[in-house]
């Protein structure tokens, strides 16, 4: 049979480019990803940034250990605690100690995120002067990078100074270095200490202070942490960037690679399907010449195998060159940390390789199965109209594809609507209604395109009828064009259609929750960003927020009635084993109550006090009164009262609590509303001047709601692109494969068309509105795929009281229907019009 196999493949290459083609690609690509992932799973260990030169940091607690019956749970806290005074002056009778602090500068004409430090630690990293020399007095800094230089002035919140030096831009941070008096009265608390001695001693004496202080219990444990070595890279600002980015690129790629697979599967299935339709007559040759139906199954599955092979190999050699292009790619978008490498694993070369194989295989499977059934009589058949395409098999594997994809969201619309909302739930949820489309396709396409043609075949000439009859005839042959569009536009919809209708019920949500006249955004915080993704976080919470003047400034603008928020985190182990974060605001109740309207399912605003909290409907503990045991954000344990209980929403609405338990955070976001008779203008122009010294920003209500309205970030965006571009890849693979193989089939069609007296132009008019028919059954039936995937989610938000107009990216869908038109349309011509070139008498007398 291989022999055979090698002979067919010879002469019927045509058969196999696509396959061949579409194997390649998605070998390559899933090489390409599986050595990224590999390179990240590899990453190297992050060197200290900020103290490498430092002997031993001692750090203030900033680490939540909780145990339990299987374990310590551990959390980062939202405010870290700094180390005490008293353990300082411990620590300094040991050796020479420096202390350490970090806060936030907002410089005129500065970069984003500068932060100030003492210039004693510029030595740690170790930062040396480029140019001019070190600060002395209170006004004097030194600046890195070379946004400034020596001698300017530069005005801060934090008073004008003048820049006496520079340092290299280490890459990590963006600071000014003030004398260390200056830096200790901008910020008294130390939140490290480097201390010049041994390290064990450090220890005993850090230990030693903490048994002292009782600072250890059994319900949970905030210490001081004395860090050396690799372990330094905990006092960097951001220690965990490089594995949080890691695990957004894993997870886009991996996205990316399961849809690979996917379409891979389907196109491949797809034009094995429609090349063994196409030799029937061969396969009947082939019986009647003595074959049995296993030798005609292990043909096609060996002519699989081969391509597989071949294709597989050529798509490891394809992803050795991709996956450097992938990582650098990574990298210059800011996706991937500045070390991003591929390395030199082979594991995901083999993974490529076995996977495009078994594709192959399990592509050709179904299609080897119908080549067996073939009988003898069938080389003697020539009927235009396709019969028999509807098995046993394909309705029951349709039915329960089709039962599957609708069963599986109702189940969760009853059992578990927020899963619904998920980007896996969405991206995953339309495959088995596109699986089962396609495997109906003899049933629905043949009544869906003489829809589609009903008009155009009662239009003048014969040209409309003729197109509505060869589609809904070559049953097969429109299936296999329509099933690639139906992929390409179910994705289009249902991915860009989630998120617009989450994000779209996000905007409701903010603008039904804020009922403010005026909201005043702390600078360089991400008010806007947070508040549209549902986060009670909220505004600000990357940034230094708000001094008390300034809050106190904003309450004396007449007319205003002022809630100033601030964004902190609160901890609740729930299970007795989960330890959950929830983002947190602190807030006045009667403010609160006067300039918001939070979504509660129980309880009032008002009976929120010290020693209550408002929760979610998400929390394991949620009726009002009863109690729940919390850690604060700096790590201290209370137990508070539930005041009332928040509904879900689309998720992440966080709690509510008062100031006093939400210790260290700044506030980041003043709502204002106006008192009755109250000039808005004039309190307008009051806020700005209010706020305005501090840089805040104040908005109105609508210009609040419209600067909150949610967006997908740039991963995800990122990856829903290469989703859907790889979908599109495939689409057009396949159209191509699967128009020139019906193209070479049909040369004696449209010679005869040519003798019956149509000119060449008509032929070529049939051919592509043929083409353009088939497209639009495709779309239509991929846009009811995505209609019922977003049918589940649009429910799921109402049972979530989270209601919102389903959205359908039309502009989305035309653009990928339009993209497949112009792709069938072209491979459905030119192969057409190649034909035509012969004389129509020659072909219509060819032998097959």
């Amino acid at each position: 049979m291989l022999s055979v196999a090698l002979r067919t493949l010879r002469s019927r290459w045509t058969s196999f480019v696509g396959s061949f083609i579409a194997l390649s690609l998605g070998v390559g690509l899933i090489a390409t990803m599986g050595l990224a992932l590999a390179a990240s799973l590899d990453a190297p260990e992050r060197r200290p940034e900020r103290f490498a030169k430092a002997p031993v940091v001692v750090k203030g607690a900033d680490t939540l250990r909780v145990p339990t019956r299987i374990g310590d749970r551990v959390a980062k806290l939202a405010s870290p605690r700094p180390v005490p005074p008293s353990l300082a002056r411990e620590l300094a009778a040991l050796g020479r100690t420096v202390e350490d602090r970090t806060f936030a500068v907002r410089a005129q004409g500065g970069p984003a995120g500068l932060v100030g430090h003492p210039w004693s630690t510029a030595a740690f990293a170790p930062y040396r002067l480029d140019a001019g020399r070190a600060p002395r007095a209170a006004d004097e800094a030194v600046a890195t990078g070379d946004w400034t230089a020596p001698g300017r002035r530069v005005r801060t919140d934090r008073g004008t100074v003048t820049i006496v030096g520079t340092v290299r831009d280490l890459g990590f941070e963006q600071a000014l270095f003030y004398p260390d008096d200056r830096a200790a009265r901008l910020s008294p608390e130390v939140d490290h200490l480097v201390v010049d001695a041994d390290p064990r001693a450090v220890r005993q004496k850090v230990a030693g202070a903490a048994d002292a202080a009782g600072s250890a219990d059994a319900a949970g444990t905030a210490a001081v942490r004395v860090l050396t070595g690799a372990d330094k890279k905990d006092a960097d600002a951001d220690p965990d960037r490089d594995s949080e980015a890691l695990i957004a690129v894993n997870a886009m790629l991996g996205t990316a690679a399961g849809v690979t697979g996917f379409v891979s599967v389907f196109v491949v299935a797809s034009t094995f399907a429609f090349a063994v339709a196409q030799r029937r007559r061969e396969f009947g040759l082939l019986r009647t010449a003595g074959a049995t139906p296993g030798q005609i199954r292990r043909m096609v599955l060996a002519e699989a195998m081969v391509v597989g092979v071949v294709a597989s190999a050529a798509g490891c050699a394809l992803g050795a060159r991709g996956a450097p292009r992938l990582a650098a790619w990574l990298v210059d978008d800011g996706l991937a940390p500045r070390w991003f490498a591929i390395g030199t694993d082979t594991w995901p070369y083999q993974l490529a390789f076995w996977t495009g194989l078994s594709v192959a295989l399990a592509g050709a499977v179904a299609a080897s199965r119908r080549a067996g059934r073939t009988g003898p009589v069938e080389a003697l058949r020539d009927a235009a109209v396709d019969t028999g395409t509807m098995t046993r098999g394909r309705w029951f594997s349709g039915a329960g594809l089709l039962l599957v994809g609708i069963g599986l969201p109702v189940h969760a619309l009853l059992t578990e609507p927020g899963g619904l909302l998920g980007r896996k739930s969405y991206t995953s949820g339309p495959m088995p209604l596109i699986v089962a489309c396609a495997l109906l396709a003899p049933v629905l396409v043949p009544p869906l395109a003489r829809l589609l043609a009903w008009l155009p075949a009662r239009l003048p000439g014969a040209t409309g009828l003729l197109v509505r009859e060869n589609a809904a005839a070559g049953v097969r042959r429109t299936a296999a064009v329509a099933a690639p569009v139906l992929v390409t536009v179910a994705l289009t919809g249902s991915l860009l259609g989630a998120t617009a209708t989450i994000d779209g019920a996000r905007a409701a949500e903010i603008r039904q929750r804020t009922t403010a006249d005026f909201v005043i955004s702390a600078p360089g915080g991400s008010g806007a960003a947070e508040e549209g993704r549902g986060g009670a976080g909220g505004p600000g919470a990357a940034g230094p927020g708000f001094d008390a003047a300034t809050v106190e400034r904003v309450r004396r603008v007449p007319g205003a009635v002022v809630s100033p928020t601030a964004a902190s985190a609160v901890h609740v182990l729930e299970d007795g084993v989960a330890l959950i974060r929830s983002d947190a605001r602190a807030a006045d109740p009667a403010a609160l109550a006067a300039t918001a309207r939070l979504p509660l399912a129980a309880g009032r605003v008002t009976d929120l006090d010290d020693r209550s909290i408002i929760v979610t409907e998400e929390w394991e503990r949620h009726t009002v009164g009863e109690s729940v045991d919390i850690w604060r954000a700096d790590g201290t344990r209370t137990s508070l009262r539930v005041a009332a209980v928040m509904r879900i929403g689309t998720g992440g609405n966080g709690v509510y609590v008062t100031p006093r338990n939400a210790p260290g955070a700044p506030v980041d976001r003043i709502d204002v509303s106006l008192t009755e008779g109250a000039d808005a203008s004039a309190v307008a122009a009051g806020l700005r001047t209010a706020a305005g010294r501090s840089g805040g920003q104040v908005f109105t209500k609508d210009a609040w709601v419209a600067a909150s309205y949610p967006e997908t970030d740039g991963r995800t965006r990122t990856g829903f692109l290469l989703v859907l571009g790889i979908a599109l890849l495939y689409t057009g693979i396949s159209l191509a494969n699967t128009l020139v193989m019906a193209g070479s089939d049909r040369v004696r069609e449209l010679a005869a068309l040519r003798l019956a007296g149509a000119t060449a132009p008509q032929v070529l008019r049939l051919v592509a509105a043929e083409a353009l028919l088939v497209v639009a059954v495709g779309a239509v039936l991929g846009t009811l795929v995505a209609g019922v995937g977003l049918a589940g989610l649009w429910g799921a938000l109402g049972v979530l009281h989270a209601g919102s107009p389903l959205v359908l990216p039309w502009g989305a869908l035309g653009a990928a229907a339009g993209a497949c038109a112009v792709l069938a349309a072209v491979s459905a011509v030119v192969p057409a019009a190649l034909s035509l070139r012969v004389r129509p008498v020659e072909f219509a007398g060819t032998r097959e």
